[in-house]
């Protein structure tokens, strides 16, 4: 062999043909060869810098490989799958059915495996199939398409989980709703009236394990179809378009029209009522909204703000407002105002909420209407130090009845102050031993009211807090935060509308169940299964023994009969 030859072969050696070649050539030459690193860099094409991050990554691996280890051989039933894989796309099926039909077989491969078969093969994608073209398979029963037209009245029986909603039948019928619904002016369709759609809203927020996002899950559920008047209860794709078709202009007027029907039904209103604002939080990016306080979180965040008005005495919201922004607040509490008085002839006797709901100017417009109202004022350091430094003679101690707290003698400084924009003196009552640091302090406008009496009071408006979050967690009032959300001023009035009918329903029952929470009313008389029977003139609701139901007797509901017409037939309650 000539020395050019012998050359030529040493070249293959010497000369790296690829990076992996060339990084093992520099690395050998620096570390065992042992030459200089800038010899190496310019022998190899690198800059210093380069080699020397090089021979740090070979230090922090020094068992990197760099040859390839011998090709193992191929086992058995190789060949065998890869035939499998060829005869089964020729059957026209895709890398999924393949894969599925081979782990069946016991020769589990994954789709991209078989992919790279049928890739080597020279095998295309497949075409898009339809429905008929693909291999048969266990899916989903899936749901007829909701149509108030085509409901099944034909005598049968059935079970349904939904058999406590029908309890709040009466009252839906009572109540008129679908006129009521008529009368705000809601989209609908034929198949599809906007009563219907808003009865299978309200049935999924009235059953409160129930969110609309997880429909899909009681879809075939035979007793919420009936309930809403439909063959099934619609898709959840149908329940988020259709509350975004709603007009704006529509809720106000369901929340009056409502309101309306729920006093003429005979549910029961208190004097007093306690306001608040609540954040409906957003997790989203790019949404143009104002940040705002969320307690839960205790910070701000983006997010709708609402305003919420609970009468103190029945628990339940009367009044709603979803679309503020933070320039409108201090004023919603005068919107509430009007929005009272117009529905019922009177004004509001008294208010209760805290210092951040409203401007000193507004308390002056509800003092000069006669409006009584507690709230907090808002603290500063000059406050609360020149507080601190009154003779302790200036405070007196009081008991406080009533209060289920551990604090019930708190001391309290009682005087008349006066603040800008505001005419006339306001009474200031300044609370210690409380377990909190600094003082509370109470504004009123009730000058001759037992300071007592006050604490007490606005020491229940914080049960609305407690209230709220029933809404929030109950009801589902967090729209936005769901994967398939309503439109939040749509799911806000139907939090109202849930929360008046659950009320009436505990004033019906009684029995210390008026100012029960939902929660707590929901798994006492809703949380209940029922024997749906249906013959040629009734439907029959046949109910399991419960321990509950004595008081569902004791309320009249057993043997009632109502007529509801978008159902087209008498339903009947039976009670075991």
């Amino acid at each position: 062999m000539s020395n050019c030859e012998l050359s030529d072969i040493a070249d293959r050696f010497l000369v790296p043909q690829n990076t992996t070649h060339r990084h093992y050539e520099a690395l050998r030459a620096y570390f065992v060869d042992r030459v200089s690193g800038p010899e190496v860099a310019r022998r190899f094409g690198y800059t210093p810098g380069s080699l020397q991050q090089l021979v740090h990554q070979f230090r922090q691996q020094p068992d990197r490989r760099f040859f390839l280890e011998p090709t193992p051989p191929r086992p058995a039933g190789t060949d065998a799958v890869r035939e499998r894989i060829i005869q089964l796309r020729k059957q026209n099926q895709s890398i999924y059915d393949i894969s599925e039909a081979l782990k069946k077989e016991g020769y589990p491969r994954t789709p991209a495996a078989v992919g790279q078969v049928l890739q080597a093969e020279g095998f295309g994608k497949l075409p898009r199939r339809l429905d008929s073209e693909r291999p048969a398979g266990t899916k989903p029963t899936a749901a007829d398409r909701a149509d108030a037209r085509a409901i099944n009245l034909e005598p049968r029986q059935f079970r349904t989980r939904f058999g406590g909603l029908f309890l709040f039948l009466p009252a839906l019928v009572d109540l008129q709703m679908d006129r009521v619904i008529g009368e705000c002016g809601l989209p609908g369709t034929q198949a599809i009236p906007a009563a219907h759609a808003m009865r299978s809203l309200l049935g999924l927020k009235l059953f409160g394990t129930q969110r609309h996002v997880h429909v899909m899950s009681a879809v075939l559920d035979e007793g919420l179809a009936l309930f809403a008047g439909l063959n099934v209860i619609p898709k959840r794709s149908f329940l988020t378009e259709y509350s975004s078709r709603i007009p704006p202009s529509c809720i106000p007027k369901l929340m009056r029209h409502w309101f309306d029907a729920m006093t003429g039904l005979g549910l029961e209103h208190g004097s007093s009522f306690d306001l608040d604002f609540h954040t409906i939080p957003f997790h989203g990016e790019d949404a143009l909204l104002e940040k705002h306080y969320v307690s839960k979180r205790s910070r701000r965040q983006k997010g709708i703000l609402a305003f919420l008005a609970q009468d103190g005495e029945k628990r339940f919201f009367c009044y709603a407002n979803s679309d503020l922004r933070k320039d409108q607040q201090n004023d919603e509490i005068l919107q509430f105002v009007k929005f009272w008085r117009q529905r019922t002839g009177t004004l509001p006797e008294e208010l209760i909420f805290d210092s951040k709901l409203t401007t000193y100017s507004n308390l002056n417009r509800l003092n000069r209407q006669g409006i009584q109202f507690i709230t907090l004022r808002r603290r500063n350091h000059a406050l609360v130090t020149d507080l601190l430094t009154r003779p302790r003679s200036a405070w007196r101690r009081i008991e406080l009845n009533g209060v289920s707290r551990v604090y019930k003698t708190p001391r309290i400084l009682d005087e008349q102050v006066t603040l800008a924009g505001y005419d006339g003196p306001l009474r200031q009552i300044a609370v210690t031993d409380l377990g909190h640091a600094e003082p509370t302090l109470l504004l009123t406008n009730q000058l001759q009211r037992s300071a007592s009496k006050l604490i007490e009071r606005y020491a229940k408006r914080m049960l609305i807090e407690n209230n709220i979050e029933d809404g929030v967690d109950f009801f589902h009032m967090d729209a936005l935060s769901s994967a398939v959300a309503l439109k939040v001023n749509c799911d806000l009035q139907l939090t109202l509308m849930a929360s008046s009918l659950y009320r009436h329903l505990a004033q019906q029952i009684g029995n210390g169940y008026e100012t029960a929470k939902s929660r707590h009313l929901f798994r006492d008389f809703i949380d209940a299964t029922a024997t749906v029977i249906i013959d040629e003139r009734d439907i029959t609701i046949q109910f399991q023994k419960r321990a509950h139901n004595p008081l569902l007797i004791a309320a009249g509901f057993n043997n009632k009969e109502v007529c509801a017409p978008w159902i087209g037939r008498r339903v009947r309650f039976q009670l075991g």
